[in-house]
């Protein structure tokens, strides 16, 4: 069942959460690719200088943090990755949660594909787990790019969020990564991943 546009008017931090065990749905190139999301980091613009949205930071990059919660945020970093962020709270407030690593469900040939040019069974264990085990990787495995920017997550399309099967599971809460610019920010136990999944970018 698609999550509807409720779901998404929680802070950040409950979010992050919140989309532990959650599916992605994204059909592209004539296959339907199913993920569950493993890892998460919250964002929230007013006192986090992590956020693009911080101090209340609105150009046309940032402005979809801007929006009402459900839709996504898809943003280039280094001239080549993509980053894509789900759009958390109310409007106006500037917050988001970056998805950080995805568990593949299907479709693994594909993805395969996608990330190494080669068949699922041709990978070792290393690269398996690197098809979408951080927040670049799982953009080039799903084909997310500027073009998935503002799609809203709570409609059936081509990029939407269903509920994940009731199974039960630990989460682990620590520190974001690769934010070593954002002061006393760096510290926030912002990140948030189901424990011992091997999909998740770093323990």
């Amino acid at each position: 069942m698609i999550l509807n546009k409720e779901f998404y008017k929680q802070g950040a931090l409950i979010l992050a959460k919140e989309l532990l065990g959650k599916i992605i749905i994204r059909k592209v190139d004539g296959v339907i690719l199913r993920a569950k999301i493993v890892e998460t980091e919250a964002y929230i613009g007013e006192i986090d200088k992590a956020s693009h949205a911080y101090n209340g930071r609105r150009t046309e990059r940032t402005e979809p943090l801007f929006r009402e919660g459900g839709i996504s945020y898809v943003y280039f970093i280094y001239g080549k990755y993509y980053c894509f962020n789900v759009i958390s709270g109310i409007e106006d407030k500037g917050e988001g949660v970056l998805i950080r690593a995805l568990e593949p469900l299907n479709e693994f040939d594909y993805l395969a594909k996608k990330r190494f040019n080669q068949n699922y069974d041709e990978l070792s264990e290393t690269k398996k787990k690197a098809i979408t085990n951080g927040p670049s990787k799982l953009c080039i495995a799903f084909s997310i790019d500027k073009s998935e920017n503002y799609k809203r997550l709570y409609e059936e399309g081509d990029f939407y969020i269903e509920e994940g099967e009731k199974d039960t599971f630990k989460i682990v809460e620590t520190k974001r990564i690769g934010i070593d610019y954002a002061e006393e920010a760096i510290d926030f136990p912002w990140r948030f991943y189901i424990e011992g999944n091997k999909y998740i970018s770093k323990k």
